[in-house]
């Protein structure tokens, strides 16, 4: 008999059924409708329940996304009760390719920032498409990797961004003592096909994405012309070197833009000379305005 916990997630929409074992250890797989089910016997049953808007499988559990027609709470207990007898019967929860569930080599290599507390942990393959930012074991719910990071008693934060890990370390260790422990845990750890960042968390950012669009559309003219030239100049920049920028806000009568830094860039020695002698020039010129300021509120 499967031992099945019922666990909530941020996203009201979506429930976790874990299982007491890894059902997949080198890939996330998502449907969305049962077209897609066809490696997935347990998805394409769960899609007949008329609720099912969208199902994970991942790491040792089978998350489902909902539509608004039931509350969670009505169904959970039935849900689980299905999987649980799909699986006794042995019924397949998916079917994986071999030889791409096999150890997959994979490259990472340190690299310096700006920010000599920083190092950026750099991979040849793609780790999330959305950034994450933890500056304490509290905050990583969303990413186990960051999670195992946070017990090396010299980490002091996370950022996880595209293909690469930017560790911030505490004072008291220097990085030639720490970088190849580093590197070799964050290496196996992903040849091994552990979880980097949560798929049903990254439910909850494209949700987010939706709102920061809508607030993007009730912005002063000004203000969306800032975050467009920072979105497509200033970030890739700042990506390189493992960081990341946001626009807060502006103030049209200050004239005064703010942003939050991530990442190596927040806290770096060299982040205000960045500010003034790079982004607020490049402000003033391509929106013609000399009184433009520019701080960083986390800066």
């Amino acid at each position: 008999m499967q031992v099945i916990a019922t666990k909530i997630t941020q996203n009201p929409a979506i429930v976790k059924f874990e299982l007491d074992e890894i059902i997949v250890r080198t890939e996330n797989f998502e449907f969305k409708n049962i077209d897609e089910t066809q490696n997935s016997p347990l998805a394409k049953q769960l899609f007949f329940l008329p609720f099912v808007k969208t199902v994970y499988i991942s790491g040792n559990f089978i998350a489902i996304e909902k539509f608004s027609i039931v509350e969670w709470e009505d169904v959970q207990e039935d849900v689980a009760n299905q999987i649980n007898e799909f699986i006794s019967n042995g019924g397949i929860i998916i079917q994986v390719d071999e030889n791409k569930s096999k150890k997959q080599p994979i490259t990472v290599y340190a690299e310096t920032t700006p920010n000599p507390s920083v190092l950026k942990f750099v991979c040849n393959k793609l780790l999330t498409k959305t950034a994450l930012e933890c500056k304490n074991i509290d905050e990583t719910s969303a990413s186990p990797l960051a999670k195992e990071l946070f017990k090396f008693p010299f980490v002091k934060e996370i950022f996880i961004d595209e293909n690469y890990i930017s560790v911030t370390k505490f004072a008291v260790t220097e990085w030639d003592e720490i970088t190849l422990e580093l590197r070799t845990f964050i290496k196996e750890y992903i040849e091994n096909g552990n979880t980097v960042i949560d798929e049903t968390a990254i439910v909850k950012t494209e949700i987010h994405q939706k709102q920061q669009e809508a607030y993007f559309d009730t912005l002063d003219v000004t203000s969306q012309q800032i975050i467009n030239i920072i979105e497509e100049y200033v970030k890739p920049a700042v990506q390189s070197d493992g960081g990341n920028i946001m626009f807060e806000s502006f103030d049209p009568i200050e004239k005064r833009v703010k942003v939050v830094l991530q990442g190596a860039c927040s806290g770096c020695p060299s982040s205000t000379f960045t500010l003034k002698n790079g982004i607020e020039n490049m402000l003033k010129d391509m929106l013609k305005d000399e009184a433009i300021k520019v701080e960083a509120i986390n800066g």
